[in-house]
């Protein structure tokens, strides 16, 4: 064949080749992880609750979707940036939009699989409209579950100030080391703080928002005694260190209260599912021995009855063993 046959092909390889690398690239730089996490750095610090137009204008927005229409839309929603903080707390990463939009398509779902399962009608409604929660219970507990982890490691950052400060570095210095030497998620927050300063910020506008971020009262006993520090003086690591004592005092109480209360909630936990795993066992035995339930008049009382009286006593005993250090 003509050289110019093989030469074409070599050059549309190369083509090819380049394109995709291209392609690549374009979506890497956009919706890569390099770029997810700059992105995510952007929005959590232009959420900050203390900031004027003007400061802001030199950062992104934190937008509340992937779509801007249905972030003009949101917009109208009561508390929709209430919800937006509530998702940012959790650190799930996700958008109000993406959260309504869960919420929205899991009762329809949950119905169309409940109905094709033969459960009737009425028990098959309640729990499709149960499941439209889900989603909110799924970002509390997340939002709780790093809300207590950061509170267990705000006494070693308390230390960790107090150290940094005893070695000659300010306060803006050492609220750097926690951002890039502590461990995940008091150093992401830590770090939102440090980028907030850097970006002309004052010090008391972003400890105000790290204290929005992070609605934990051991911090904001901290960001009250650096403020009253600020305007009076004093030794901030000696303030420091008789807040990381008092954290740990009570850290000491809380646990002597958990472990008094241990035996209350294994209680409500063993008597909240014996019955349905019971339930469970006799219906995997005999499948028709509990039909009655749900097919006869005063068995459907009778269940209503039931999960009534189940529901109010996990409330009360929640109640009991429930106590506040």
């Amino acid at each position: 064949m003509a050289p110019i046959f093989y030469a074409s092909i070599v050059l549309l390889f190369a083509a090819i080749v380049l394109s995709i690398e291209g392609v690549y690239e374009w979506w890497n730089s956009r919706h890569g992880p390099a770029a997810r996490r700059i992105e995510s750095r952007i929005r959590a610090v232009s959420a900050g609750g203390h900031l004027d137009g003007e400061r802001l204008s030199i950062l992104k927005q934190r937008l509340l979707s992937e779509s801007s229409l249905l972030d003009k839309g949101l917009m109208y929603l009561p508390r929709v940036h209430a919800i937006d903080l509530f998702l940012q707390q959790s650190g799930v990463g996700w958008t109000v939009g993406r959260l309504l939009g869960t919420c929205a398509t899991l009762p329809p779902l949950a119905l169309a699989i409940l109905l094709f399962a033969g459960v009737p009608l009425l028990i098959a409604l309640a729990a499709a409209l149960a499941s439209a929660v889900v989603p909110l219970l799924y970002v509390r507990f997340r939002r709780g579950r790093r809300l207590r982890k950061l509170d267990r490691q705000f006494p070693d950052v308390c230390d960790m100030l107090a150290r940094a400060l005893r070695s000659g570095h300010a306060f803006t210095g050492a609220i750097g080391m926690v951002g890039t030497e502590f461990a995940e998620p008091m150093s992401s927050e830590f770090r939102i703080t440090f980028d907030e300063i850097n970006y002309g910020i004052s010090l008391n506008d972003a400890l105000l928002n790290l204290a929005t971020r992070v609605p934990i009262r051991d911090l904001r006993y901290l960001v009250i005694a650096v403020l009253i520090q600020r305007e009076t003086g004093g030794n901030l690591a000696e303030l420091l260190d008789g807040i990381t004592a008092l954290i740990r005092e009570r850290f000491k109480l809380f646990d002597k209260v958990r472990v008094l209360s241990a035996e209350g909630k294994l209680s409500a936990w063993i008597l909240g599912l014996l019955p349905f795993g019971t339930a469970a066992i006799m219906m995997t035995i005999n499948p028709g021995f509990l039909d009655v339930l749900w097919q006869d008049p005063a068995g459907l009382k009778l269940l209503y009855t039931v999960l009534g009286s189940m529901v109010f006593g996990m409330f009360w005993m929640r109640h009991i063993v429930r106590m506040r250090v």
